[in-house]
């Protein structure tokens, strides 16, 4: 391939190219930048800044100078929505929805906007007729999601399903676990009015829907208590240890209660102690201790929790262990460590929480859904301590 001399012009004439094509851009950039009013530079350094409440009156002059600003009306009443000011937000987005020459696009807009200001404030009956208005919309997936959040706030759990299905049908990510658990909400329901059948039905769909579903199956084997057959509620349990190995300790007291019914609370204390072998829970021993403690004694209680202290060293088991010594100490001895028992026991209550993986949200009790960020199933089984320890 021969070098040909005119190949030295491509070079000049692609760098003349780029600089008049890049004048060309800063031209046009500075031509915008200058129908742009200052208010909104000011504005915007405010809240580059974290100053929010300069940027909201900055905003607010332009709006009020420039009422065909739509952007800055939607940033002004996401901004309001943001600082709590949700009546402030709910006029902006009705404003823009008021104009008659509002596009089609920014109308669909300034709805969302609207119905999520009425959800922010509460007002669950307007956020959703709002949302309902926009299911065949271009935000009809936002609008689907903030529905079934507004059914899990009143508790319609068969509303909620059908939110769920349809979110799952459009696509937008597989709701297996929670329409699981709006199945569970609605059995709870039915075994508080004492209809175990129509509960056995809904927890059939909730395990058909999500077979791991742990808290179905508790509750499976709660209806079979309630309809009198132990043995069938004892089988249905004991399945949990299939699902998920450390959610045994949730069935724990109700497993040793079954097995003291039936006639064999040995058959009990050695299949806690062998979930204890193969995940040690706090709450697990706290069934297994009082249960040992009450068919074979402290020496077999003091066994048992040493066992297990060795195995997993907690402050929540020394608590346990402590307690079993003082049941046999020496009356020279007991005071002190009565006093030391006292002393752990006062701070492993501060331990002695789960917390919510998603939020950090922590409780004394087990939730299936967070109380803090509303999600489900985000509450591990084991205590806090227990966690930092595995970790």
């Amino acid at each position: 391939m021969e070098f040909e001399t005119w190949w030295l012009l491509i070079i000049p004439v692609c760098f003349s190219l780029g600089w008049i094509a890049a004048r060309v851009d800063i031209k046009q950039l500075l031509s915008e930048s200058r129908t742009l009013p200052r208010g909104y530079f000011k504005g915007l350094n405010f809240l580059l800044n974290e100053q929010p409440d300069k940027a909201i009156d900055a905003f607010i002059e332009i709006v009020r100078l420039d009422p065909e600003t739509i952007d800055l009306h939607f940033a002004l009443g996401n901004l309001f929505r943001r600082r709590g000011e949700i009546e402030r937000a709910i006029r902006v987005h009705q404003n823009l929805l008021a104009r008659p020459d509002l596009p089609m696009e920014s109308q669909v807009q300034a709805q969302f906007e609207l119905g999520q200001d009425y959800l922010k404030a509460g007002l669950l009956d307007r956020a959703e007729e709002t949302f309902n208005q926009l299911v065949d919309t271009t935000y009809g997936t936002q609008a689907r999601r903030a529905m079934l959040e507004i059914y899990q706030r009143e508790k319609e759990w068969v509303r909620a399903i059908d939110a769920a299905v349809a979110l799952q049908e459009a696509g937008a990510g597989g709701r297996q676990k929670e329409i699981a658990q709006f199945y569970c909400e609605l059995a709870q329901d039915e075994l508080v009015h004492m209809h175990p059948d129509a509960a056995l039905s809904l927890l059939e769909k909730a395990l058909a829907a999500d077979r791991t579903s742990v808290r179905a199956t508790i509750l499976m084997g709660d209806v079979y208590l309630a309809k009198g057959d132990v043995e069938g509620a004892l089988t249905t349990w004991r399945r949990v240890e299939h699902q998920s190995v450390p959610h045994v300790a949730l069935v724990a007291q109700r497993l040793m209660d079954g097995y003291k019914a039936v006639g064999r609370p040995q058959e009990g204390i050695n299949l806690l102690k062998a979930y204890l072998a193969e995940a040690p829970s706090i709450d697990l021993l706290e069934v297994a201790y009082k249960a040992e403690l009450e068919l074979n004694g402290v020496e077999a209680v003091n066994q048992l929790v040493a066992e297990e202290l060795r195995r997993t060293p907690t402050l929540l088991g020394l608590d346990k262990l402590l307690e079993a010594r003082l049941m046999y100490a020496r009356p020279e001895v007991h005071p002190e460590l009565s006093m030391v028992k006292n002393l752990i026991h006062g701070y492993t209550q501060k331990l002695a929480r789960y917390q919510c993986s998603s939020c950090g949200f922590k409780a004394r009790q087990f939730y299936w859904q967070c109380p803090g960020c509303s999600k489900w199933e985000s509450y591990p089984p084991r205590r806090t301590e227990e966690l930092n320890v595995m970790n």
